[in-house]
């Protein structure tokens, strides 16, 4: 299963992960490394990209049957 999960990495290479990891024996990662000033232009741009896709009732039905009933 992949799982992204965000995460700061300082000078000496040391993770600090901005929520709960649970890992068990070793695991292959993916890095990323994200300018901090780019991220307040690239988040906007990709939800309002991605803002047609999920907003749609097509979207809806397909993953209504994953919604809980309250």
């Amino acid at each position: 299963m992949l799982n992204t999960v965000e995460a700061v990495i300082d000078e000496s290479g040391r993770i600090q992960w901005l929520e709960k990891v649970s890992i068990k024996g070793r695991r292959r990662v993916l890095i990323t490394l994200l300018d901090d000033e780019s991220q307040e232009e690239i988040l906007p741009a990709a939800e309002s990209a991605l803002a047609g896709d999920w907003l749609n009732e097509d979207e809806d039905n397909a993953w209504e049957h994953l919604q809980k009933e309250a």
